[in-house]
């Protein structure tokens, strides 16, 4: 079963178990999809589906941090939340000394010995490491490795 599949089918036993909170942010999620094949008049691959998921991830914790800087604690609690239900979608997040052995190799592959070739090494990880790994956090590794 595609991802689109086993989200259209929790939204489907969300509506039956009247969980209004989970059909919500499952329909969120799938107006997002829907939004993004309309546009680009393409079909979602699983790949698709979870970069659109991270980034409402990333949407959801720049909401958090506005919302408890305005004492807002309610909204920070539905988007936290809705996080949670997103991260369900999300594919099995890799530890850190394995996301340290993937750059090593990475680089190594790579031939990069300066941050100015940084890209190379990232353009080798993204595919490995998309929705395992916070490329953030991955970028500021490769970053330190190089500059050493």
């Amino acid at each position: 079963m595609s991802l689109k599949q086993q989200i259209t089918e929790d939204m489907k036993n969300a509506m039956r178990a009247k969980d209004t909170a989970r059909l919500g942010a499952v329909r969120l999620l799938l107006a997002a999809m829907k939004q993004r094949e309309v546009d680009e008049r393409i079909e979602l691959s699983d790949a698709d589906v979870i970069a659109i998921i991270e980034k409402m991830i990333k949407q959801r914790r720049d909401s958090i941090s506005q919302f408890e800087a305005a004492n807002r604690q309610e909204l920070a609690d539905i988007e936290k939340f809705e996080i949670a239900v997103l991260q369900t979608y999300m594919p099995q997040a890799m530890t850190e000394a394995e996301v340290a052995a993937a750059v090593a190799e990475a680089i190594s592959a790579s031939g990069a010995k300066s941050p100015q070739e940084m890209g190379k090494v990232i353009a080798l990880l993204k595919p490995k490491l998309a929705g395992r790994a916070d490329m953030g956090k991955v970028s500021a590794l490769v970053k330190a490795r190089l500059s050493q």
